[in-house]
């Protein structure tokens, strides 16, 4: 199914010469449905053989854009997997983000509707179904379902197949929504290598050029 998304407002970079906010992570609300876990069963794993001092330097270097309402609710608008990732491992793990976005409401309709209108919501199930309400997201990352074709996007990318494409909202999600209309073999995001030969092959032929990061035959 083709994703009907709005057009996308870019985020904002880190404000420059500026300190980040360090914020527990279980007080961030997720922008997004759902998660690759093959994507975050990859950065725990990263996250173990790191130390304290490691981590907290990782995190600071990939700060996560915020939004923040009159109340001082956050809502996350990128990096859901290596936090979720963290936040299983460490409940009470912090991250550093900056304010990429102040609103002067503190009603959560309204604030999703402005999110909505933005562009920085991701409203598709792990299912691939929507664009749903956006009353349905979760109040935390814990509640952030799986989605089989983002674990193999994640994948493709790792291998080189699929390039980042960081100005893209949703970069991966689209990929995901191509290959959900091709015929795939049964797979999870627990067991990508069945689905595998199939996608590599799709997202290397000339049916996938239309897509951001598309890196062509070879």
């Amino acid at each position: 199914m083709a994703l009907r998304l709005p057009p996308f407002q870019p985020l904002p970079p880190p404000p420059e010469g500026q300190p980040l906010l360090e914020v527990p992570i279980a007080q961030l609300q997720p922008t997004q449905l759902c998660v690759g876990l093959a994507e975050v069963r990859s950065r725990q794993a990263d996250f173990r053989i790191e130390n304290t001092r490691e981590r907290r330097d990782y995190l600071g270097s990939k700060p996560v854009p915020l939004v923040r309402s009159a109340d001082g609710a956050l809502w996350m608008v990128d990096r859901h997997h290596r936090l979720r990732a963290l936040m299983e491992l460490v409940p009470q793990a912090t991250a550093f983000g900056y304010i990429a976005l102040q609103l002067d409401t503190d009603d959560r309709s309204a604030v999703l509707a402005d999110l909505q209108r933005r562009g920085w919501l991701y409203l598709y199930d792990g299912r691939g179904l929507g664009p749903l309400h956006p009353r349905v997201l979760p109040a935390d990352l814990l509640g952030l379902q799986d989605d089989p074709y983002r674990s193999l996007v994640w994948k493709l990318k790792r291998e080189g197949v699929v390039q980042p494409a960081p100005l893209i909202p949703f970069h991966e999600f689209r990929w995901g929504a191509w290959l959900r209309r091709r015929p795939l073999p049964p797979f999870s995001s627990a067991r990508l290598e069945p689905a595998l030969p199939s996608a590599r092959a799709l997202a290397r032929s000339t049916a996938a050029s239309h897509l951001a990061g598309w890196t062509g035959l070879r």
